[in-house]
């Protein structure tokens, strides 16, 4: 396997000069990592540059740092936080997308198939990009976060059900069948962990925490590579099984000492965010056809696949919408919630694969979902805090007026 070396070097210093391009903006304008990760893989990429080629090695580190971004995903999900009405509300609104998607598509896409990848895009919600954002601004454990991750947790999970029924070359009824000896499966590894069974692994895990040994870390990774391996061999997308692994390691770490959890929690997050989700996103952009975009018809697609993503995911998700929820509030929760890129990357690169979508429109799908990923969750958070801002207003307002008499 032939690696290019600069390839090799140019890819490590973006993603250090990422954050501290977050670091120095961030005094004007908070932008996701993610944007710079994917902008300066495009400058850097064959189509500007080209001082970066795309070779197997990194290929196989992105589809890692993808997994890996799903597996973060599933383990952070606290499913008791937002079972009940949030998790109920989030996924009527995503059924309603799903429909509204694929109605929609199949007006303009040439085919079915075309038609089922499109809509299938447009019902994606990019959890793992917008739960670091809700941790930064303090929302994450807000009735209002809660309702952005259950949105997330079900915009991730739903269309990666989606992509399995449908797009897996099967006869859906066959895929169906497939699909549930996966949950079976995986529902019983969860069961068993729920019930106590992984318990004997916690003392190991803290007796490991500090050595060459990394117990936690190791399990981390066989878990992960395991439901990954196993939705490769029943035919299904990979990312089932690695958003599947977070989900299983999170109840297996259930009842472990709180300070082991935390630590292993933050090593897997360094092993993630540090090293494999960046090459990802950096890939993303040198992968990305800018070439394609140079079409004024193609160009146009970008801003219509935009709106199409506030229509048929972001109106749905005002369902979720805590009760008593403002106007500001239910604003933010859409544009949160029509924030998506990781899944578009994902089915857009399996119907190019497929031959079933052009690369142009793959392209312009990529890049609506940059531009959700840059603009949405900005403009959602400039909206909460100017509502959060005219409050306080009001209260200093009502709390300074003398009272007469």
């Amino acid at each position: 396997m032939e690696i290019s070396i600069g390839t090799m070097v140019l890819i490590p210093l973006i993603a250090v000069a990422a954050p501290l391009l977050v670091r120095g903006i961030g005094h004007w304008v908070a932008v996701p990592l993610v944007v710079f990760e994917i902008l300066l893989g495009i400058l850097l990429g064959p189509d500007v540059l080209g001082w970066i080629a795309p070779d197997a090695f990194v290929d196989l580190l992105s589809e890692l740092g993808l997994a890996m971004l799903f597996f973060l995903a599933g383990n952070e999900v606290d499913f008791r936080a937002i079972r009940g009405r949030p998790m109920n509300r989030a996924v009527i609104g995503w059924l309603i997308s799903l429909a509204a998607g694929f109605g929609i598509a199949v007006v303009f896409a040439p085919d079915i198939p075309a038609a089922a990848i499109i809509g299938i895009a447009l019902t994606s919600t990019a959890l793992g990009t917008i739960m670091p954002i809700l941790r930064d601004s303090g929302d994450l454990k807000t009735p209002f976060g809660l309702a952005v991750v259950a949105l997330g947790a079900v915009g991730e999970f739903g269309p990666l059900v989606a992509i399995s029924l449908f797009l897996s070359g099967r006869n859906p009824s066959l895929a169906a069948v497939v699909l549930i000896a996966f949950v079976v499966i995986a529902g019983v590894a969860i069961y068993l962990a729920a019930k106590g069974h992984g318990k004997r692994l916690h003392v190991v895990i803290t007796a490991t925490m500090h050595t060459s040994g990394q117990f936690g870390v190791r399990l981390v990774v066989l878990a992960l590579v395991s439901l990954v391996a196993l939705s490769l061999v029943l035919d299904l997308d990979m990312l089932l099984g690695a958003f599947t692994a977070g989900v299983l390691l999170k109840v297996i770490l259930t009842g472990a000492p709180k300070q082991d959890v935390e630590m292993l929690e933050t090593k897997v997050e360094g092993l993630g965010y540090g090293f494999l989700v960046p090459i990802f996103f950096i890939t993303t952009g040198v992968e990305f056809d800018l070439k394609a975009l140079a079409d004024p018809a193609t160009l146009s697609l970008v801003p219509l696949f935009v709106l199409l993503l506030l229509l048929v995911r972001g109106v749905p998700s005002l369902l979720s919408a805590p009760v008593g929820a403002d106007r500001r509030t239910k604003l933010a929760i859409a544009l949160f919630g029509a924030t998506g890129l990781p899944v578009i990357v994902a089915v857009t690169a399996i119907g190019v694969d497929d031959g079933a979508l052009g690369t142009g429109v793959a392209a312009a799908l990529v890049g609506a979902g940059m531009i959700t990923v840059l603009v949405f969750p900005l403009v959602a958070l400039a909206i909460r805090k100017g509502g959060a801002d005219a409050a306080g207003r009001r209260h200093d307002d009502t709390t300074d007026v003398p009272i007469e008499g």
